[in-house]
């Protein structure tokens, strides 16, 4: 059975939905000609008994006696066809001449004697003298007046005619059934074709893709369609759309990197090989050129190194990221990110109105956004100047009194790698609030960059949470 079975999934899904369309067919049919073959045995049967009642009346005299073939009247009755026979007490019987032969006595038979009941009449299938089948009626007729004994009339008719007629309705249901099964089947991988043909073309373009890696295929989908195969193409047009959009991001974040890191390793190239050649040469550079030279150096470095950290927070999976994911307090991250500003910006001033709130995220994810949320104030401000940070039911704001961004320069600034005109000389790569923006959407959230009432600029981070710690999940 397990073979079986294992050989059965192992068959082609067409070739399984046949099969089993051809098996459901098959028993419906089954059991539809069994239930109509005996049905039509049942009615055959009615109409042989009634027949044989009515011969109940053939099977004796005017006078109500039967007349048996040792009989000496010599006006005996002449019925027309038909098995008569008298059964005795005793068990034997009496035949009259009319009968067309004997009928085998059973004890069913001497039991209707025995019983002495006239209005109770017992009904079997028997066999003749020669081994013919015939159908029976026993019924008590009284005492017999040649042997005193009480006596039960046997009527038999041949069922020869019934079990014809029911061996060749058999045979046609048979033949029917047989027809509807190969039907069955036939329509049944008709169908099975038919339904399967958004299948094939899901498959043709899976295979298109995995060989020529193209994902512009789309597969087309009837627009009120919802069955399952709908459902699936659907989701395998959103798959390759996401994979396409995702592989564009990717390249244009390779070609922007590769553009930004050019920058620093032209200028570290040149820097190196300037003091490579005033040692090759002979003649050292100027002491201040050569501190001047080795502090660009060390500041490209930097910067580089900044790039490449960037990048690789960037380019980090949603499931990376959801491994780390924990109930963090705002209020502790931000704190936390004030002391590296305050060293950063020594000669600013940094008020903060922290509330408690804490948030499903990744800690480090979110003290590096708010960390660049950060140094973008300090870089921005005056020398002197003040930044304004508050916490307050979810709702994190640093405003700077720096000089504020253009208008037009607003809807590009979590843009990666965009930076305004007016900061690219400052040290940067323009992926902070890129990576500001990611990680705040990531928990949840949102950030917004806009003008701060009397000059500057407000940054505005909303993140879902609680003022309480939440209850630890059971594990």
């Amino acid at each position: 059975m397990n073979r079986v079975l294992h050989r059965f999934r192992t068959l082609p899904i067409r070739a399984r939905l046949s099969l089993l369309v051809a098996a459901a067919v098959a028993f419906a049919v089954a059991a539809v000609s069994v239930t109509c073959w005996f049905i039509v045995q049942g009615k055959l049967y009615e109409q042989v008994n009634n027949d044989l009642s009515k011969m109940v009346a053939r099977g004796v005299g005017p006078d109500g006696v039967i007349v048996c073939a040792d009989s000496s009247n010599k006006d005996e009755f002449q019925p027309k066809n038909g098995y008569f026979q008298l059964v005795r007490q005793n068990g034997t019987t009496c035949v009259p001449r009319y009968s067309e032969g004997t009928v085998k006595v059973t004890d069913s038979d001497k039991e209707v004697i025995k019983r002495a009941d006239i209005t109770k009449a017992n009904y079997r299938n028997g066999t003749d003298g020669d081994g013919n089948a015939v159908r029976v009626l026993t019924m008590y007729k009284g005492i017999d007046q040649v042997t005193s004994q009480p006596a039960a009339l046997m009527v038999a008719t041949s069922l020869k005619g019934t079990q014809s007629t029911l061996n060749e309705l058999a045979l046609i249901l048979l033949l029917v059934s047989g027809v509807g099964v190969l039907g069955a089947g036939a329509a049944g991988l008709a169908v099975a074709r038919a339904g399967l043909r958004p299948v094939d073309k899901l498959t043709e373009a899976v295979e298109h893709v995995a060989r020529t890696e193209d994902l512009s295929v789309r597969i087309p989908v009837e627009e009120d369609s919802e069955d399952e195969v709908a459902r699936l193409s659907r989701s395998f047009n959103s798959m390759t759309s996401s994979l396409a959009s995702s592989r564009e991001l990717q390249q244009q974040l390779i070609a922007d990197a590769g553009h930004e890191l050019r920058t620093p390793l032209t200028s570290l190239r040149t820097n190196i090989e300037l003091l490579t050649r005033s040692e090759e040469t002979g003649r050292p550079l100027p002491e201040a050129d050569r501190k001047a030279l080795l502090a660009s150096v060390k500041a490209q470095m930097t910067e580089l190194a900044a790039l490449i950290g960037d990048l690789q927070e960037l380019s980090r999976s949603e499931g990376q990221r959801g491994e780390r994911v924990q109930v963090v307090s705002l209020e502790d991250t931000v704190e936390s990110a004030l002391r590296r500003a305050r060293l950063r910006g020594p000669e600013l001033t940094i008020d903060a109105d922290l509330q408690p709130w804490y948030v499903r995220a990744e800690p480090a994810a979110l003290e590096r956004a708010v960390v660049n949320i950060l140094d973008n104030a300090v870089k921005f401000s005056p020398e002197g100047g003040t930044i304004d940070v508050q916490l307050t039911e979810g709702v994190l704001t640093v405003r700077d009194h720096g000089p504020g961004i253009p208008a037009d320069e607003l809807p590009h600034v979590f843009d990666r790698f965009w930076r305004s005109p007016s900061a690219r000389a400052l040290p940067g790569s323009g992926l902070g609030l890129s990576i500001v923006a990611r990680t705040v959407e990531q928990a949840g959230g949102q950030v917004t960059l806009g003008h701060a009432d009397g000059g500057g600029t407000i940054a505005t981070v909303r993140l879902p949470g609680a003022p309480t710690l939440p209850p630890a999940e059971p594990q």
